[in-house]
């Protein structure tokens, strides 16, 4: 398995932890992540997470408690994450998950800033949906 870049690590093994709610992955070159659901599902490279383009990106709260109930092969490249409240559009190529991986703790502060940007917490339920643009719909 390799991942999109020429000469970028490869996964070695993918394990999901339940209880602890982190998928742990190790890559060719020796590193290794312990990717919490949450972090995952916030950052989902999905279009209903991230938008169409820049600025358009959809800020996730509730996520604290998601799990993942799938983990599905796509292709040589990517994983397809299910998680527990339905999301599961997202494909997580290996070299996107290494980047989560390794920009772990700066993604943890941007997610707290764009949280007290916003005013409101990572724990606060997701507004419903109404009015918005549905993907798949133009």
């Amino acid at each position: 398995m390799a991942g999109l870049k020429a000469g970028a690590p490869a996964p070695q093994s993918l394990t999901v932890h339940e209880k602890s709610r982190v998928l742990e992955v190790a890559f060719s070159d020796g590193a290794a992540f312990r990717l919490p659901f949450e972090l995952m599902r916030i950052y989902s490279p999905s279009a209903e997470v991230q938008g169409h383009g820049p600025g358009q990106e959809v800020l996730q709260t509730g996520k604290r408690e998601v799990t993942l109930v799938g983990l599905e092969p796509v292709g040589n490249y990517a994983v397809k994450p299910v998680f527990s409240d339905g999301h599961e559009s997202g494909i997580f190529t290996w070299d996107y998950l290494y980047e989560l991986g390794q920009r772990q703790e700066a993604l943890w502060a941007e997610y707290a800033q764009r949280l007290a940007a916003a005013g409101t917490d990572r724990d606060a339920p997701m507004p419903l949906k109404g009015g918005g643009h549905a993907c798949g719909s133009h």
